[in-house]
């Protein structure tokens, strides 16, 4: 190349990263890239897991400590909401510190503006056993009324604490998807069938309902002792689900034992493979999973190679991050973190953790009506300097609104 031709190619070169600064494209230091900052909405939350919208400016934020809250986002109120079953786990953390018990997931009917119908998962007691529990009821003002149960994924266990599931979406066929937890702390209390890999067995598994809880017809067949609804296996602790907004694919995250947290995309039929398959290690050495030769396991769309916790995703739709849009956003309650998951054709093309310097363990990240993106914290533990967790005691959180500085 020539010397004018070189110099030609400069100028022009500094001309277009001109005009990229002025449009908002550049993402170096002092230019108009996306930098994401945390507004705070809402405080003194008792460990918040989930929300869903009513509108852009009003939601329904679940607590693990049992409180169901309508909360105007405008005017930053909030109201308890009354009717919840007798049955939800509310001593939790008196039993075990770090019980994982309480409500979780909500989502609102897909016709919610003629049915005001809501759907609750959470951690239920019969005796001295718990275990995951759905229901679905009216909102009525600011009480539940005509409660309705739709899943309960017996056995109730005694002395489990762990690993509930509780994850809901509607998928745009107007299925409710659920998600179950195996429930098992440590693998060397695993039958000789795992949990999540018997079909007889609710627990450890995802679900596809009717919205008031029947089985679609067409829901892959597990064999004739399968219990009813079964539409994915071999989960160990999946809590979020998300659905993608062009292509209505389902994904959901996984959390594993000694590392292996996972994304994955739900798949009719698919068997996920814990705990006979894994991507981390187990929490027990001496633990020797079956072997099952003749079975086919799916493998996650991405895994972790440290402990990351995912929990509530989304993927991003707004416009305050124009370069975010059709990305997957994951909370991360381990070291306090989230994620954007970049998608090229499909597939996940690269990982990038946001917020470094500035870690809070996240339950749940979520977008309104209107594309502003929130984010539950839960400060139940507390991320320490040198990225370790400590139990505080104190059920807590915000809801935290995500915002574009450089905008």
């Amino acid at each position: 190349m020539q010397r004018n031709q070189v110099a030609h190619h400069l100028r022009l070169g500094l001309a277009l990263l001109l005009v990229g600064g002025c449009a908002g494209s550049l993402t170096g230091p002092g230019t108009y890239g996306p930098r994401p900052v945390k507004e705070v909405v809402l405080e003194d939350l008792k460990s918040p897991w989930s929300i869903a919208f009513i509108s852009k400016d009003e939601a329904l934020i679940s607590e693990k400590e049992g409180g169901l809250l309508r909360v105007d986002l405008s005017a930053r109120r909030r109201t308890s909401i009354r009717g919840i079953p007798d049955d939800l786990v509310t001593d939790i953390n008196k039993a075990m510190p770090g019980d994982n018990g309480g409500l979780f997931d909500i989502v609102v009917d897909p016709s919610f503006a003629d049915n005001r119908r809501i759907y609750l998962a959470y951690a239920a007691q019969k005796g001295d056993g718990r275990t995951t529990k759905v229901i679905r009821a009216i909102l009525d003002g600011d009480r539940l009324t005509e409660v309705e149960t739709l899943l309960v994924a017996e056995p109730f266990t005694e002395e489990q604490y762990h690993h509930y599931g509780g994850g809901l979406a509607f998928g745009p066929d107007g299925c409710l998807y659920v998600t179950v937890g195996e429930r098992l702390f440590d693998e060397l209390d695993q039958p000789p069938v795992p949990i999540a890999q018997d079909v007889r067995d609710r627990r450890g598994k995802i679900y596809r309902l009717l919205p008031d809880g029947a089985i679609p017809d067409d829901n892959p067949s597990f064999g004739p002792d399968a219990v009813p609804g079964l539409f994915a296996i071999g989960i160990r602790a999946a809590q979020g689900l998300a659905v993608h907004p062009t292509t209505g694919e389902i994904w959901f995250t996984e959390h594993g034992t000694r590392q292996g947290d996972e994304i994955n995309r739900l798949i009719a039929g698919a068997n996920y493979g814990w705990p006979v398959k894994t991507t981390g290690g187990y929490r027990s050495p001496d633990y020797e999973p079956p072997k099952m030769a003749d079975v086919t396991f799916t493998p996650p769309a991405w895994f972790w190679l440290q402990t990351v916790a995912p929990t509530g995703l989304v993927f991003y739709q707004g416009a305050e991050f124009p370069s975010w849009r059709g990305d997957l956003l994951v909370s991360g309650l381990s070291r306090g973190s989230l994620w954007r998951v970049n998608f090229e054709d499909g597939a996940i093309a690269s990982v990038e953790e946001l917020f470094v310097d500035d870690r809070v363990r996240s339950r749940k990240v979520a977008l309104s009506p209107d594309g502003t993106l929130y984010l539950l914290t839960d400060t139940l533990f507390e991320v320490q300097a040198n990225g370790r967790l400590r139990f505080t005691g104190r059920p807590g959180g915000q809801l935290l609104r995500i915002v574009n500085a450089a905008r």
